[in-house]
């Protein structure tokens, strides 16, 4: 029964203040900047009330405060989500403020994530029990306590930039979000482990209520302070739980849409503005080829569906 209500408690919550909070944030004028450079469709968005994790953040939080118990390893990854949100609200509070569509500099971002980051490898290294990588299929490989150290900065950064670089498309991030979340949820389920199957369970309620506003065409946008926390707290609980791999697979649309960047922006430089891809990340792309907000919302979803299968299939 505390897995349904796990799940239903925050979607809930959030479905019927929604609307409240999204008219607050119009009160204040806090609306999304659009850049200069994105695609042409994406100039009707700006104005769109923006800094939607404010509502998903919080609410998970205090449901998680309610179903799951507060350890070391729970309070690391909920206090390195709260540094993460933190993080993502200075940037859009700028970008708003300063009306443009770059917020922190990119050094400030680095030192708070790596901030974020820290807490769990410390929590990782010395508190947590986890010290293997599970391998689907194959089973745990054991790790040394160093290589944890430095594989969480690469977890917990690169999820969460992952998932801010994901955000792109109206419900394209919180679609593939409440997906990953269900499927970890189930998988620790089946390993046995409770909390974190709560904690994701929470994460899929807030983010499918999410889609009640933020599905096309958007009443509000999650901003950074809900696609770095989100991310933030993925790679954080794959780190402490060993599932580091299950997350590359299961969130592979992340990894798609980051790799698309790293391959596009140097690739651009050295060739001196050639382009392997029309516009990164990778979603741009294919609306610049011509396929609908939407269709592509969708495909990426039910990839995301398909690859949480194979996933949750290698514990049978």
């Amino acid at each position: 029964m505390q897995y349904i209500l796990a799940y239903l408690l925050p979607l809930l919550v959030i479905i019927s203040g929604g609307n409240i909070f999204i008219n607050y944030i119009k009160r204040i004028n806090f609306g999304q900047q659009v850049r200069d450079y994105g695609p042409e469709s994406h100039l009707q968005k700006a104005g769109i009330p923006t800094m939607g994790g404010l509502l998903i953040i919080p609410v998970f939080l205090l449901v998680s405060l309610f179903f799951v118990s507060l350890n070391f390893e729970t309070a690391a990854v909920l206090l390195s989500t709260c540094i993460m949100a933190l993080t993502g609200f200075l940037d859009d509070f700028l970008k708003i403020k300063l009306e443009r569509s770059l917020g922190l500099k990119a050094w400030h971002k680095i030192i708070l994530q790596t901030i974020a980051a820290l807490v769990i490898a410390v929590t990782a290294v010395f508190i947590s029990e986890q010290q293997s990588l599970i391998i689907p299929f194959f089973g745990a490989l054991k790790i040394g306590r160093l290589f944890k150290f430095f594989l969480t900065f690469g977890v917990v950064i690169g999820s969460s930039n992952a998932v801010n670089l994901t955000d792109g498309l109206d419900g394209l991030a919180a679609g593939i979000t409440a997906v990953v979340s269900a499927s970890f949820a189930l998988i620790f389920f089946f390993q046995g482990l409770e909390d974190y199957s709560l904690l994701m369970l929470i994460m899929a309620g807030s983010t499918t209520a999410f889609l009640w506003f933020n599905a096309n065409p958007a009443s509000i946008f999650m901003g950074d302070v809900g696609s770095l926390a989100i991310g933030g707290f993925l790679g954080a609980v794959a780190v402490l739980t060993g599932a580091e791999i299950y997350l590359l697979i299961i969130g592979g649309i992340y990894v798609i849409e980051t790799i698309s960047v790293m391959i596009q922006v140097p690739y651009f430089r050295i060739t001196g503005g050639k382009r392997i891809f029309k516009m990164t990340p990778l979603h741009h792309h294919f609306e610049l080829s011509g396929l609908a907000e939407n269709k592509i919302v969708f495909r990426f979803v039910i990839i995301t569906i398909i690859l949480s299968l194979f996933a949750i299939s290698s514990l049978m």
